[in-house]
């Protein structure tokens, strides 16, 4: 048995994930409109966000985790590890904070937590990058992703980020105070942003891929990386029920305007994990 399989490795390394999981949850547990969220959202849509956040999970723990893997199964354990993490964090913050009592509607209680334990679970399967002690494999391993590891890790950076901001108020009040033109004016610099944070700026961890020319370079990763922070801001959106009573076009502008955010956690995953 190796030295992470100790039991006083293991318990440092879940004592680690709590860790993670409370420095990027706190925000959100500390949010009313997250709170609300519980309470109204489609109960179908949150089993989603759950089922989803596994296969999510999964990755994480192969490129970061916070403890070495050696295979899939591991990552698997770390993946539903993370979630209990997140659950317990978000069950006992909330109860702490008198948002969730004995005397609540189970359904209430439920959905409190539900919609808190993704983002505690993606800070506990990230808290060994944020924290410190990034194994060498995990290193290597986000050095030799694919193609299709890359766009992983910008679709976990821009759900990373955009959690943050996604539930709250002024998302849509921004999204019906923008004209067409402010939104096209805002996709414009989300691009650019997303492209020179990551290509141009040369910034710490910043890994440019094996190509010259700058189109291909764009139209390879900085558009499909703004593009896949468009889907994600619509689907968490979807998810948080943040589309309910506007139209198509304020719709699509309130995406415009969580893609600005997502771009960047989009970017900032290549640069951080």
């Amino acid at each position: 048995m190796g030295e992470d399989a100790a039991p006083g490795a293991w318990a440092r390394d879940l004592a680690r994930g709590f860790a993670g999981a409370v420095l990027f949850a706190l925000p959100l547990l500390m949010t009313m409109e997250m709170w609300w969220i519980g309470l109204y959202a489609s109960p179908g849509r949150l089993a989603l966000f759950l089922v989803l956040s596994v296969p999510l999970l999964i990755g994480l723990a192969f490129y970061a985790g916070f403890r070495d893997s050696f295979d899939w199964r591991d990552d698997v354990v770390d993946a539903f590890t993370a979630i209990g993490i997140g659950a317990i964090t978000a069950g006992v913050a909330l109860s702490l904070f008198g948002v969730i009592r004995l005397g609540d509607g189970l359904f209430d209680i439920v959905g409190k937590i539900a919609v808190q334990t993704v983002p505690a679970s993606m800070g506990a399967a990230l808290a060994r990058e944020q924290l410190g002690g990034s194994g060498q494999e995990a290193q290597q391993r986000q050095e030799e992703a694919s193609y299709l590891g890359k766009v992983f890790l910008m679709a976990a950076g821009a759900l990373y980020l955009a959690f943050n901001v996604a539930p709250t108020e002024e998302m849509i009040l921004i999204a019906f105070k923008m004209t067409p033109w402010h939104g096209l004016a805002l996709v414009g610099v989300s691009l650019a942003m997303l492209h020179a944070f990551v290509y141009e700026v040369d910034f710490y961890g910043g890994r440019r891929p094996e190509i010259d020319r700058f189109w291909p370079l764009f139209l390879r990763y900085s558009v499909v990386g703004y593009a896949v922070a468009l889907l994600v801001s619509a689907y968490v959106l979807w998810t948080f029920e943040r589309f309910s009573g506007l139209d198509l076009e304020r719709s699509v502008m309130a995406t415009v305007v969580l893609g600005f955010p997502a771009a960047l956690g989009a970017a900032a995953a290549r640069l951080v994990l």
